[in-house]
């Protein structure tokens, strides 16, 4: 029997598809508030990124080293009960990457540095003890710290936060309708170690219902930053993608909540919500280049 891989232990640790959601979502969030990429240095692009994402996986490395029991029963491929890396290494590897990812912002604007010192302090309360003592209050917190990528993206520019950002900032709410769902789906497994998830507090038809009311706020709050109430706000080709967006969340919340919240319908509508997330990004890339298409 062959000895699992380090490297394929350290890949697995960093959770590398979650950059998008992070270090991409800053990215996309700064480049749709310049309305011109080409704007921005390729230094800047790279600090930003890298920044956000390293802080994202150095949070996930700190998840796996406190999970480490829980995980040997319910997920044991992962890279510490799988045996692919030691604790000393996922340590390690947590801080050297929390490190880099707040060193990186030597070269941005002091609030960067702020924004993600307390994602890095969120994150290890977070792992260390939120997570044991409630799953709810766990799932907001995960909804909070992924509202901070839009923050991050306007201060890494400009060195502050406004309406633009913080308009961007509900869709956040996402993210917890979609883990309440998910701590539906595996309301099993959390059992069986004892995880005080919110389906196991109330039960997974209500669980579903209070998801289905995070849906239903990202879907209404999203077009928000192009509505003209601010003199700070995008322009109306962010709204096209985002409405459809917006459309298919609300249609997700109506059904869950109208319908049977069987295991069937859960996955059914978490599984389209989470495809449907892509035309967030899609709706921030066409808002960045906005700058040329009114030129056009």
């Amino acid at each position: 029997m062959t000895s699992p891989s380090p490297i394929k232990g350290l890949v697995a640790l960093l959770r590398l598809p979650y950059w998008l959601m992070t270090g991409g979502l800053s990215l996309l969030t700064a480049f749709a508030i310049l309305k011109d990429p080409l704007s921005m240095s390729i230094q800047t692009a790279l600090l930003i990124f890298f920044s956000m994402a390293l802080i994202a996986s150095a949070g996930f490395a700190l998840n796996d080293y406190f999970d480490r029991e829980s995980d040997a029963v319910i997920k044991p491929k992962r890279p510490i009960p799988s045996g692919a890396l030691s604790l000393k290494q996922v340590v390690a590897v947590s801080g050297t990457l929390f490190a880099v990812g707040l060193g990186l912002t030597y070269w941005l604007p002091p609030l960067s540095f702020v924004i993600l010192l307390i994602d890095s302090i969120v994150l290890l309360l977070y792992s260390y003890l939120v997570k044991r003592k409630s799953g709810f209050i766990a799932n907001i917190i995960v909804g909070i710290l992924t509202g901070t990528a839009f923050l991050y993206g306007q201060a890494s520019i400009s060195g502050t936060i406004t309406l633009i950002s913080l308009t961007l900032y509900p869709i956040a709410f996402g993210t917890i309708g979609g883990n309440v769902l998910r701590d539906v789906l595996s309301v099993a497994g959390d059992s069986k170690v004892g995880y005080p998830t919110l389906p196991q507090k109330i039960g997974n038809y209500k669980a579903a219902k209070v998801g289905a009311i995070f849906f239903l706020l990202t879907g209404l709050l999203a077009p928000l930053p192009s509505l003209p109430f601010f003199n700070d706000h995008f322009t109306v080709y962010y709204l096209p993608l985002i409405l459809i967006w917006s459309i298919l969340l609300i249609y997700s919340a109506v059904r869950l909540i109208t319908s049977g919240s069987t295991i069937q319908n859960v996955r059914k509508y978490e599984r389209m919500v989470s495809m449907s997330m892509m035309l967030l990004p899609l709706a921030l890339i066409v808002e960045a280049i906005s700058g040329w298409l009114i030129l056009i």
